[in-house]
């Protein structure tokens, strides 16, 4: 991470900030490794849930209902301000949405958001904003994510993996030498069409659910960028496992479908393991049963949940930080501008975290000599623990 100094200098600092906004990003949809939209069952059922409790509270001011609603036995917690991240890694079968929730209630957090949706049938990263982190939720997703999957050949199906109904066979297996003589047209910047059972807006319609009501409906390709694509193993067993270091956007389920069907076998997913994103590695990844007995033991006094934190500013690694006085820092806090002058003044331009006592305090924006804020940090509550940014380094 660039630090600049006020006195022009450079120096190295690592990133452990971000900064946290209500979350925008939930769903599980077949909606690929970046789009993140509400699962369909989730939103009918918190529809079903909102008019229960409407028919409740009509019932309750109605005289005819003289029973008194039974209590519940376990006392209610109050949400408290919690600030960092969390990068949980996700089991097989639990929706994103639903992890979030999890984590929401395990720390009693006010306000909680994932960075990129990860499908139930994949496992590994996902990184879990928590208050303020919330606000930073965007420069996660726009970084790199790396994926380990694996490709069963001599079916192609509808959703390209292994929930959705087989669409078209072959008895054909491709060989070692043919898949990785392929896989150059798969790597840099490629046209992908992604797949039906996808986020993707059609006339204000998600593809996933003109899927689901059996339209079959055109979806243009999109730029995407492919940096690394590895065969890592091939066995006799019909299917290859393929390493995959991609950009925002990329459809991990299309590659299969892609590769298969110039290979002539077909293919499709059967797992798939997120093993980056963004700043974000596998060493940094913690287990929910892990997660789960912090907590307990953090209820008992045996332990904290500042423990599981990574900093807000973690998820800024790629921006130059950018240090101010008080005196500026109380400004900028105000959302005033500073000016930046004299030979001291930093000569970039552009998005900077700014940091005041080594503590994170916004975004900011450098231009035409001035200092702006964009986002200003208000990160009173529990934060991760002293040391958690030097542990990755």
């Amino acid at each position: 991470m660039i630090m600049l100094t006020a006195n022009g200098g450079i120096a190295q600092q690592t990133a452990d900030s971000h900064d946290a906004e209500k979350n925008i990003f939930s769903g599980e949809p077949r909606g690929g490794g970046d789009k993140g939209h509400a699962d369909d069952s989730e939103r009918r059922a918190g529809d079903g849930e909102r008019r229960a409790d409407d028919d409740q509270r009509r019932g309750n001011n109605d005289p005819r209902h003289n029973k008194q609603p039974r209590q519940n036995n376990q006392p209610r917690r109050d949400k408290r301000d919690v600030h960092g991240w969390v990068i949980l890694d996700k089991p097989i079968g639990m929706t994103s949405t639903h992890a979030v929730a999890v984590l929401k209630r395990l720390f009693q957090a006010k306000r909680a958001g994932h960075a990129g949706t990860l499908d139930p049938l994949a496992s590994g990263g996902l990184p879990i904003a928590l208050g303020e982190a919330t606000k930073t939720v965007p420069f996660v997703m726009d970084g790199r994510k790396r994926y380990r999957f694996t490709v069963a050949w001599g079916e192609e199906r509808d959703t390209d993996d292994t929930e959705g109904r087989v669409v078209k066979t072959s008895e054909q297996r491709p060989s070692a030498d043919a898949v990785r003589a392929l896989l150059p047209q798969f790597t840099g910047l490629i046209e992908q069409i992604p797949p039906q059972y996808s986020a993707i807006k059609v006339q204000g319609e998600r593809a996933y659910d003109l899927a689901r009501d059996g339209e079959t409906v055109e979806l243009k390709p999109r730029p995407v960028e492919i940096h690394e694509l590895t065969l890592v193993e091939h066995g006799d067993n019909g299917q290859s496992v393929f390493e995959a270091e991609c950009g925002k956007g990329t459809y991990v389920r299309a590659l299969a479908r892609d590769i298969g069907r110039i290979l002539g076998c077909f293919g499709h997913i059967c797992a798939l393991r997120r093993t980056l994103v963004g700043p974000f590695r596998e060493t940094d990844m913690i287990p929910l049963e892990e997660l789960e007995a912090l907590c307990n033991r953090a209820a008992s006094g045996e332990g904290s949940l500042a423990d599981a934190l990574l900093p807000v500013e973690t998820a800024l690694d790629d921006i130059p930080a950018l240090a101010v006085t008080r005196a500026d820092a109380a400004r900028l806090h105000r959302g005033q501008a500073v000016l930046l002058r004299g030979r001291d003044a930093p000569n970039s331009s552009g998005t900077v975290y700014v940091t005041v006592a080594g503590r994170l305090l916004a975004l900011a924006e450098i231009g035409n000599g001035e200092l702006i804020p964009k986002r200003v940090f208000n990160l009173t509550g529990l934060t991760a623990s002293p040391g958690r940014s030097n542990e990755r380094v």
